[in-house]
C-alpha cells in the first residue's frame, strides 16, 4: 500500500514540474480552466461534457508525454543530433494534433451555444 501511495506523490511531482517549467503546459491548464468555466455557464449536457473533458485530457496527456520525451532526448543526446531533433519535432506534432482535435470539439460544442445565448 505504501508503494501505491508513493506513486501518487511522484505523479504529483511530475505535474508540478511540468507546470513550473513548461509554459505550454501552463497555458493549456489555464485554457482548460477557462473552457470548464465557460462550459459550466453554457449548461452542457452529459455527452457534451464528456467530449470537452476528453479533449482537455488528451491535450494535457500529450503535453506531459511530449515533456517526458524531450527530457529523455536531452538526457540521451545532450549535443546537437539531427535525429534527436526529429524525435522532438514528432513529439511536439502529437500535441499539435491533440490541440487541433480539442479546438474542433470546442467549436462544434461551444460556438453554437454561445451564439444561441447571445
Amino acid at each position: 500500500m505504501n508503494k501505491f501511495i508513493k506513486g501518487f506523490y511522484f505523479a504529483w511531482k511530475g505535474l508540478v514540474y511540468a507546470f513550473r517549467t513548461q509554459i505550454n503546459f501552463k497555458v493549456e491548464v489555464i485554457a482548460a480552466l477557462f473552457v470548464i468555466a465557460l462550459s459550466y455557464n453554457l449548461d452542457l449536457d452529459t455527452t457534451e461534457w464528456l467530449w470537452i473533458c476528453t479533449a482537455i485530457a488528451v491535450v494535457l496527456i500529450t503535453e506531459l508525454t511530449n515533456t517526458a520525451i524531450e527530457t529523455l532526448v536531452d538526457l540521451v543526446s545532450p549535443e546537437f543530433n539531427p535525429k534527436a531533433g526529429i524525435i522532438k519535432d514528432i513529439s511536439a506534432s502529437v500535441v499539435l494534433i491533440a490541440g487541433l482535435f480539442a479546438l474542433i470539439i470546442a467549436i462544434l460544442i461551444l460556438l453554437p451555444k454561445i451564439f444561441h445565448a447571445a
